[in-house]
């Protein structure tokens, strides 16, 4: 007992001084115990084929999902534009949506998906962002509360429960609890932030670089975009690019052919986006998106009885249908450095579609934008040139360092793409895997369920590829739970977790089980302060489990009390990583958290000690 212990609280002090990752932290842990005999392999290597960490696994490639076909922004944005210019509505649309979304992914990936959307729609409406970006941190744990998959602690009391022999909890056993965290949440955080933060983030927000709609706008791009349809009369159905000649007869390239392969149904159809290249033929159904004079283009049109689609006629005409979507095929700004070999050298002599499979859409010199007749144009070492192509294409312009500097990262920008024709996919899944989790009717284990939704993500195109599918996975994350879950069994198999439950009831337990659950609660609080909220709840839990056994009452509430305590934690804005990705948005100090955050903490805790047993009897 006295080795495990002596573990667990050197892993305690690294996980605290936080200078070793704390997967790194882990897996030394579970060494330990190995070396010293503590575990068998067996039950040591017990945690990595847990169902648990399984169901996380997919939790992050269902929630990754989400993110990625623009399914969770979609809907939070088109909510919060209910609030209008109202404060009050829009501080409590903020608490509403980001504990919605929380319930469901995690508190991480909500914040950094809402905090965008809320100091835009903050900024229109003359408040400042500070005020609603620590709420939204803390929203986003206080969603996390009401279902299963909503935090990690929940998903290890679970475990610790049924691993007792009790009843396992339901997907929405949580519900009453997460309901009263976000009224508690909202009521006391309705008046600090406005005592406290309504002076924050008044300063402006600076921008990294530009976004593709910004180039875009700057390069008029809309204005000279026109799609025609190839329809089933159309003389140049067969045709390959190159038979067409459309640079030497029309003045103009075909930048992109789109190729949808239909379903009945629009949200089941798969956009193919090519870049025209000289050997590719042109079906029935085709779009091609063409930039060039609407003269040109008009003339081209009616040679080959193609469909202008939206009818346009001129260049002035508002083209809202006429968008580039940059879902395989993006654009980026490369500039030609002074030595660059291809100076003075023709855009056409350059080779830049031979040599790199891309399109050149514009090149800006000085304040001059250069977007007709651009085979011909000369080139300058100091122009900036926006090219077209695949994301990988445009990527591979990067080594070529000696002739160009590619300004910012292609496949970090194609990362930023979402699918958005593929969200009402995502939405469908993800009511079928809480439908599968719910509904007793459905015979399926809640990690089933969420493996099938997880695999149905990647089969139905909901990411770009398999390996976008996997970089969603936080992996730290998992080797962290995989291996801190054999600790428990170690406390529980030496008698350490015994031990220290039973000096909690020898010290509380005399004074009733409400004081016993304060105790646990409190402690839990405290320490996941300084420990990540999972590592806190894997070590609470069968101490919690243990102390309500030992005074004869139920182990659910002292269970849920480890679960809220860990997840509630907002004095310190290292304590989650929400708290720490609105600190530089909000303009935040550490005091800010303290005058807020400890005071919810706080009352949070106070209600939490007198509601829990009225919602899970002792």
């Amino acid at each position: 007992m006295l080795i495990t212990l002596i573990i667990l609280i050197l892993s305690a002090a690294f996980f605290v001084a936080g200078k070793v990752r704390s997967d790194i932290v882990a897996l030394c842990a579970l060494i330990g115990l190995l070396v010293f005999q503590i575990l068998t392999p067996e039950e040591a290597l017990s945690g990595f084929s847990n169902s648990v960490v399984i169901m996380m696994v997919g939790l992050f490639v269902v929630g990754g999902a989400i993110f990625q076909t623009g399914l969770a922004k979609m809907i939070s944005s088109r909510i919060l534009k209910l609030a209008g210019k109202s404060e009050l509505r829009l501080f409590l649309l903020v608490m509403l949506v980001t504990s919605a979304i929380g319930a469901f992914v995690s508190n991480t990936g909500t914040v950094a998906l809402m905090l965008p959307i809320v100091v835009s729609l903050a900024v229109s409406a003359g408040m400042n962002p500070g005020r609603l970006l620590m709420p939204l941190a803390f929203a986003s744990s206080m969603g996390g509360m009401m279902t299963l998959i909503g935090t990690p602690p929940n998903l290890v009391i679970q475990n610790t429960l049924t691993g007792a022999g009790f009843e396992p909890l339901s997907f929405f056993s949580f519900l009453p609890v997460g309901i009263v965290c976000v009224i508690i949440g909202t009521l006391v955080l309705l008046p600090l932030t406005k005592w406290f933060l309504s002076k924050k983030g008044k300063s402006e927000s600076a921008s990294s670089g530009k976004s593709l709609n910004q180039l875009v706008d700057e390069y008029g791009l809309s204005n000279n975009l026109f799609r025609l349809c190839a329809v089933s009369d159309s003389r140049l159905i067969g045709k390959t690019v190159i038979e067409l000649d459309v640079r030497r007869k029309y003045g103009f390239n075909i930048l992109e052919i789109r190729r949808s392969e239909a379903s009945q149904h629009r949200f089941l159809k798969t956009i193919t986006q090519k870049l025209a290249s000289p050997d590719t033929t042109i079906w029935v159904g085709d779009v091609l998106y063409i930039m060039g004079d609407v003269a040109d283009v008009n003339r081209f049109a009616g040679d080959y009885s193609l469909k202008m689609i939206d009818g346009h006629t001129t260049e002035e005409t508002v083209r809202t249908g006429n968008k580039l979507d940059f879902y395989d095929i993006g654009i980026a700004e490369i500039v030609l450095v002074p030595s660059s070999n291809i100076a003075n050298h023709t855009v056409k002599d350059a080779g830049f579609r031979d040599k790199f499979n891309v399109n050149v859409l514009g090149i800006r010199r000085k304040k001059e934008y250069i977007l007709q007749n651009l085979g011909n144009e000369r080139m300058h070492s100091g122009d900036v040139l926006l090219v077209q192509g695949a994301w990988q294409d445009i990527a591979r312009l990067s080594k070529e360092d000696a002739e160009w500097v590619v300004l910012g990262q292609p496949l970090d920008e194609a990362a930023k793409v979402t699918l958005d024709y593929k969200a009402p996919v995502a939405a469908a899944i993800m009511v079928l895997m809480v439908a599968m989790m719910v509904f007793d009717f459905i015979p399926v284990a809640p990690v089933t369920a969420v493996m099938i939704a997880g695999l149905l993500m990647v089969l139905t195109g909901c990411f770009r590829n398999v390996e976008a599918a996997y970089k969603t996975i936080n992996w730290e994350t998992i080797v962290l739970f995989a291996a801190m879950l054999p600790m428990s069994l170690a406390l529980e198999k030496t008698g350490a977790s015994e031990y220290i439950s039973g000096s909690l009831v020898s010290g509380l337990g005399s004074y009733g089980p409400i004081v016993l659950l304060a105790g646990i609660y409190f402690t839990t609080s405290l320490m996941t302060m300084f420990i990540s909220n999972t590592v806190t709840a894997v070590l609470m839990a069968p101490i919690a489990l243990q102390s309500a056994v030992q005074i004869g009452v139920s182990p659910v509430p002292f269970l849920f009390a480890v679960t809220v305590a860990a997840s509630m934690c907002f004095a310190s804005p290292f304590s989650t990583p929400p708290n720490a990705l609105v600190m530089p948005a909000g303009q935040y100090t550490f005091a800010d958290y303290i005058k807020v955050g400890l005071p919810l903490q706080v009352v949070m805790g106070v209600v939490m000690v007198f509601v829990l047993p009225l919602l899970f009897s002792f």
